[in-house]
Order: structure tokens, then C-alpha cells, then sequence
């Protein structure tokens, strides 16, 4: 449940009926890591996250997301005629931190020759994160409720809050750093990595211990794997560069659209989320986070957040 990186934006084949038809452009894609999770006696998966899905449409009084309903709803209706056994949330970066928005904010910056992106926004980036806290423990509530009305316990269910992993990098070969890849100022990709990602999983961490929800930390789990960290070998990456559908450009329904699968975990890249996802739940733990292994692999690692966050405030 949530918005897109559980949705599947950028991994491509997404669903006919949610790439446009009829207004709807969740865009689920048949790669998303929700489909490629493997749980010991699951035997299906359900993806209801929606691309640009914000908490309000998580809400069971919440709004339509692309003509969908509540995302809770929806659970609900679903626990009804078959057992959940886990549900798995990402959600909060399309509130008041304004995720996407800040990354078009600074490839602006970098096309303009402005100022860093990040000048403005830090100023009140911790106030951000302190709004969309309670925003994030109301969605997990209200998931919660949906369960309740159907029957369920607490008990008989997973719930668990993802964090979100940094799409970018700094120190990219400059040749990238352009409108074919990753047009991007060096400061901004430093302080989006170091700072605005790991900060946000703090917010998120702190939204799932007050819904007495599990927490898993992504915020190093794109590390060296980032858009265009591969340089010449796009194929090491876990997440699209900025990525532009050309023919959506002569359709005025699809014109809005042509450009939202860019920064988003590509299909390789939600593989090694599921698999982490996939070990999480199988562990009692109540929070963990996902880092390579040595093998480059993504696994469950310890729990906490990286040690270049610092606090909210820098």
C-alpha cells in the first residue's frame, strides 16, 4: 500500500487498466517488489499502492487517488474474503516533504543555473517532516481500523512502514549531468542523499513506533547503486535516471505523465527490495534496515539509521 515506490513507477509493464485507462494512473508494474516478496505459506500478493498516492488516500475517509478509492477501503474489502497476513506500507513522501517535487526543484536548479535546490528548501525541511508524522500515524491507524472492522486482531497481521531510499547520488562523471541522465548540482545530490533521505526515514521511524507498526530503514539501501552512479554501465543501477516518454509528448492525456517514472527504483531495484522486504517479515524484529551485503545483494541488516544524518535541523 502507498504511493510509487511500492506502486512500481519506473519498472515498467505497468497494468493496462492503471497506465491511463479511464483516467488511472497508478501505474502498477508487474515488477513491483510487492509481487516478487517471498513469505513462507503466502501464497498471494496484492499491490493497492498508487503513484503519487499521498496519506489522504490511504485514509479510509480519504480522497480518490486517479479515480481509486481509499487504499484502506480497499484493504478492508479485500480482508473480507481472504486471510491477510501482512501488509506492507510506504507513504509520507508525497505529504509535506514533497519528495518529487524537490527532486524537479533541483533539476531546475541545475538547468537554470540557479541557486542550489537545497538552500530554499532546508530552511524548513525539519517542520516538513514534523507535519507529516502524524499524517503517516493516521494512515497506519486507519489500516488498522480497516483490519478491525473485518474482524482482525493486531495480532494476526504484520504491519510493516517502509522508509525511502535516496535515488541519487553525488560525485556523478559530469557528462551525466545533463537533461539525457542526471541533471543535477552536486550540492543538491549531496544533501538529498546524506541529509533529506536519512532525516525522512527518522520522521518515518518515529510514525511507526507511535502506530505500533515495524519499521524498515531503506535510506542506505541504494548506496553505489543510485541513477547514474554506474556511469557508462546504466545496468548497475537500481533506480532510473530522468527518463522521458517521447510519444506521450503528442497525447494531451499522457503529455502530464511523461516524465514520472524518472528517479524511481527500476525493475533490478525492486528485486532487491523484495528480497529484503521478504527477509524482514520472516524475522520477530521490530525494526531493521536494508544494506548490501557483500555481494552487493540487499539484505536485512541492523536496525537504526545511518550515522550521516545528524538530526532534522542541519
Amino acid at each position: 500500500m502507498g504511493d510509487s515506490t511500492l506502486s512500481g513507477e519506473g519498472a515498467g509493464d505497468y497494468s493496462a487498466e492503471t497506465d491511463g485507462a479511464g483516467g488511472n494512473w497508478c501505474h502498477r508494474s508487474s515488477h513491483a517488489a510487492v509481487g516478487l516478496i517471498d513469505v513462507p505459506g503466502v501464497d498471494a500478493r496484492v499491490n493497492l499502492a498508487c503513484s503519487g498516492a499521498s496519506t489522504d488516500d490511504v485514509l479510509l475517509d480519504g480522497t480518490a487517488q486517479w479515480t481509486e478509492p481509499s487504499q484502506a477501503r480497499q484493504l478492508g474489502e479485500l480482508a473480507r474474503t481472504n486471510r491477510v497476513a501482512a501488509v506492507v506500507v510506504a507513504i509520507g513522501a508525497n505529504d509535506d516533504p514533497r519528495f518529487s517535487r524537490l527532486m524537479s526543484e533541483c533539476v531546475n536548479a541545475r538547468i537554470s543555473l540557479g541557486p542550489p535546490c537545497r538552500d530554499a528548501v532546508r530552511q524548513d525541511w525539519a517542520q516538513r517532516l514534523d507535519a507529516v508524522v502524524p499524517k503517516v500515524v493516521h494512515a497506519l491507524d486507519d489500516i488498522r481500523t480497516a483490519l478491525g472492522q473485518v474482524g482482525y486482531d493486531e495480532g494476526d497481521y504484520q504491519l510493516v512502514l517502509l522508509s525511502y531510499a535516496s535515488p541519487v547520488a553525488p560525485d556523478i562523471p559530469e557528462e551525466l549531468r545533463n537533461l539525457s541522465a542526471c541533471p543535477f548540482r552536486n550540492e543538491d545530490l549531496a544533501w538529498i542523499r546524506d541529509h533529506a533521505v536519512g532525516t525522512m526515514a527518522e520522521a518515518l521511524r518515529e510514525a511507526a513506533g507511535r502506530a505500533d507498526a515495524r519499521f524498515l530503514d531503506f535510506s542506505q539501501a541504494g548506496r553505489g547503486r543510485e541513477a547514474c552512479a554506474g556511469g557508462n554501465d546504466p545496468g548497475r543501477e537500481w533506480f532510473t535516471r530522468l527518463t522521458l516518454d517521447w510519444d506521450s509528448f503528442g497525447d494531451p492525456e499522457r503529455a502530464a505523465h511523461a516524465s514520472v517514472e524518472s528517479f524511481h527504483p527500476n525493475a533490478e531495484g525492486h528485486r532487491q527490495f523484495a528480497r529484503c522486504i521478504g527477509e524482514f517479515l520472516g524475522t520477530p524484529d521490530r525494526e531493521a534496515s536494508c544494506v548490501a551485503d557483500e555481494d552487493g545483494d540487499l539484505r536485512v541488516g541492523g536496525g537504526g539509521i545511518g550515522a550521516e544524518v545528524g538530526d532534522r535541523v542541519r
